[in-house]
């Protein structure tokens, strides 16, 4: 039977520009055809989508929401708790919703925090340190150079452009004093990892699935060395996705392996996905995890489908089952074979 889900989400053209607002100020929110895409993916399986949109109109309908469940994929717009708003809000009205919680949210969403996470447990991730101001940086520098330097809570590439790989003093305290006035947020400098780039989705609960991994192209080459992933080439045709990725299989269970750790590790549901980088040796860092991954039809959630001989449609409507069993809705019955997690169509 149909359910009746509520599609949370921040468009693009909601977000109202003030003077000085950075050029990728809206870069994570979501275009038109991706919010009409995800809405025909539930359609496609008989169910009814209700439109629901940002915070400020789920505040408005909160009390007669009239849904099932709903579908989260709201990013907020404001501070490093805005991915945690929504979440909270339904747990707060007991609405069933798709994916992680507030506190996965809030704990994801700061790249620092999370990294520490990973740490405990042995989750292989970039050295770092966070600086929130440019004094005293030769101090906190005891990784050396290359360094990359990015927002500690943003998504999307944010902030990153090709001077974001630092050589020395002058340009790491250039690209810190960017990130602290311009983001207004403290920077995440990183050990630079030379090498190969990969992100891996990971679906379901008890257990999780990591799903074929995706390598990063650009230029057509994927053995980046220096290059990486840029906010200017999220929509270039120069950065290209390859799936499966071009690895042995013992490097493709491994990062496999560590997907699955690191979404363990910080309580994600239902989905999410995992960035690495490979360095020259074969040794894989978690850059970092994102519970609230881009839909966009052109990203690796209507990639990796294609090599399970899947689709798009499928794997969304997968998602919604792994939630509706969370919540004891699911009219899918029996024990969640991988077969079953690996989305064949329904």
């Amino acid at each position: 039977m149909g359910k009746i889900i509520g599609l949370t989400y921040d468009l693009k053209a909601d977000w109202v520009g003030k003077p000085g607002d950075p050029p990728d100020i809206n870069a994570e929110l979501d275009k038109p055809q991706t919010i009409e895409r995800v809405v025909q993916a539930f359609e496609s399986a008989g169910h009814q989508v209700k439109k629901i949109g940002n915070l400020k109109n789920l505040l408005s309908r909160l009390d007669h929401l009239g849904v099932d469940i709903v579908f989260n994929i709201c990013e907020g717009t404001s501070g490093r708790n805005r991915e945690s708003q929504v979440p909270l809000l339904l747990e707060w009205k007991g609405i069933p919703y798709v994916g992680s919680d507030a506190l996965t949210l809030g704990i994801t969403l700061d790249k620092a925090v999370a990294k520490k996470m990973f740490m405990s447990e042995g989750i292989p991730t970039a050295r770092f340190f966070a600086a929130a101001a440019t004094e005293g940086l030769e101090k906190l520098n005891t990784i050396g150079y290359p360094l990359i330097v990015k927002t500690i809570h943003e998504g999307s590439s944010k902030g990153i452009s090709r001077d974001s790989r630092v050589e020395n003093l002058e340009a790491l305290k250039r690209q810190v004093h960017l990130i602290n006035t311009v983001y207004k947020q403290p920077a995440l400098v990183e050990e630079f990892i030379c090498g190969t780039e990969f992100t891996v989705a990971v679906l379901g609960n008890n257990p999780a699935q990591a799903m074929p991994v995706v390598q990063v192209s650009i230029d057509g080459d994927v053995n980046l060395g220096d290059e990486f992933y840029t906010f200017e080439r999220i929509s270039s045709s120069n950065l290209r996705y390859v799936c499966p990725a071009k690895i042995s299989d013992g490097l493709t269970r491994q990062i496999q392996e560590i997907a699955v750790r690191a979404y363990t590790c910080v309580g994600c549901r239902d989905f999410g996905r995992v960035d690495f980088r490979v360095d020259t040796k074969g040794n894989p860092y978690v850059l970092e995890i994102n519970p609230l991954p881009s839909l966009d039809p052109q990203d690796s959630f209507n990639i990796f489908p294609q090599v399970l001989g899947s689709t798009y449609d499928a794997t969304l409507n997968k998602v919604l089952d792994f939630a509706l069993q969370r919540y004891g809705l699911s009219d899918v019955k029996g024990t969640r074979t991988r077969e079953e997690i690996l989305l064949r169509p329904r």
